[in-house]
């Protein structure tokens, strides 16, 4: 790749990630606020439901703000006001509450009952989703980030509500030959603190962040690929539709459509065509009574709306004689009647001429057609051959010895079944 096409996919690569990761990070974001609001609406109206449920201030005002925290941050993605690290606040906040309410909320209305409870209640499993979400927004960071925050929250408060214990049981209270009554003492007691299941809990969330952080940057990695391979076929197309402009300048459209097509030369081929040259009357004084400019200008006009009348009857410009043009008609491009579309051509050439100030001569042959690329091996031109293109030549020369503005050879005569003189209709 040049530095220019490295600089424009960096730039394309950039612009796609950033709306890929925003695009995840408001579903993210958006599954988070939902689930809020939810709990916001189950625990004001669980009431209703439950006439022994007393809502609590507190969690109302702390629901109800971080479903208003969601709101704001839905509506900042993708606009001026977003900043990076908004969404890492936001994560950290989240998983930092969810670890608080382990100490905040009472297990209990009694002050016998510890804490610590709620740890072995519930569980670390309430953290898993927050760093699982994460994998939306297509950022491997934040996902590494919430690890850690949950992993730094979950060690705090557990040790928050240790410290405020008088009494704690772990597994290292347990005797080495314990029997069952050793293991119900310890494990059942309410001051049992489990800290070792509290390093088995983290050891696996930090495993899975940093898992699913790895997948998220592989995941990063064939999106890099796919806007490479896209950058790539634009390029190429491009490429090809400038060479193929190019080519359309200087040979017929369908022979360059070809060329670009199949990457060698046309190969040679025969087919039973018809050849229709036509050439202006008078130009040779027309151009020496006008300026050269103007000439050009006339001539280009016709030439390009004649053009696209051969084109509207499935002719191929092949070649432009000076002031008028060989045209093909079942070579290399297939047409299904090559003499009735010639004669066609011709009927709508002749009403076009007029339009410009022009009078023009047209020769019309039928028969072997013979077309290829000649030419060495640094420069070829596509050619056709034939006795018919001969004859048309010859056909078109007779109309102004004839007095005629069109000439047609008996095989396009019998194709068609018209006669050799055509005026328009």
């Amino acid at each position: 790749m040049t530095p220019t096409d490295t600089d424009q996919f960096a730039k394309e690569s950039a612009a796609r990630l950033i709306r890929a990761e925003q695009k995840g990070l408001r579903l993210a974001i958006g599954c988070r606020t939902l689930v809020t609001g939810l709990a916001f609406a189950w625990y004001v109206g669980a009431p209703f439901l439950f006439s022994d449920f007393e809502p609590r201030l507190p969690a109302i005002v702390v629901l109800l703000l971080f479903t208003a925290v969601g709101v704001a941050h839905l509506a900042v993605i993708g606009t001026r006001f977003d900043r990076r690290w908004i969404k890492y606040a936001v994560y950290a906040l989240d998983t930092l509450s969810i670890c608080a309410f382990f100490v905040l909320i009472p297990i209990s209305r009694s002050d016998e009952v510890p804490q610590i409870v709620a740890f072995r209640a519930y569980g670390i499993y309430y953290l898993f989703p927050m760093v699982a979400i994460c994998c939306l927004t297509l950022s491997w960071r934040l996902v590494i980030w919430t690890g850690a925050m949950c992993v730094v929250g979950w060690w705090g408060a557990f040790l928050w509500v240790v410290s405020g214990m008088e009494r704690t049981l772990s597994w290292a209270d347990i005797p080495p030959n314990a029997t069952r009554g050793d293991y119900e003492q310890v494990f059942l007691s309410i001051d049992f603190i489990g800290r070792g299941n509290r390093i088995e809990e983290t050891a696996m969330l930090t495993f899975a962040a940093l898992a699913l952080a790895v997948a998220v940057y592989r995941a990063r990695g064939v999106f890099f690929a796919q806007v490479a391979s896209d950058l790539e076929w634009h390029r190429e197309r491009s490429a090809r539709e400038r060479v193929a402009t190019l080519f359309g300048k200087y040979l017929p459209a369908e022979v360059a459509q070809e060329l670009m097509a199949n990457d060698g030369p046309l190969r040679p081929q025969r087919a039973v065509g018809t050849a229709l040259v036509m050439d202006i009357e008078g130009f040779t004084k027309f151009s020496a009574a006008h300026p050269p400019e103007y000439v050009i200008g006339k001539l280009d006009a016709f030439l390009g709306d004649a053009t696209d009348v051969v084109s509207d009857h499935g002719g191929i410009v092949m070649s432009y004689l000076g002031d008028g043009f060989l045209v093909k008609f079942n070579a290399p491009v297939g047409v299904a009647d090559p003499a009735g579309a010639a004669i066609r051509t011709a009927r709508a050439l002749l009403q076009t001429a007029p339009k410009h100030d022009f009078t023009i001569r047209i020769g019309i042959a039928s028969g072997d057609l013979v077309t290829g690329t000649i030419g060495s091996s640094e420069r070829k031109s596509f050619t056709v051959d034939g006795d018919a293109v001969n004859l048309a030549a010859r056909l078109e020369s007779q109309c102004k010895t004839m007095g005629v503005q069109v000439l047609a050879d008996q095989l396009t005569q019998e194709a068609y079944a018209t006669s050799a003189s055509l005026e328009p209709e």
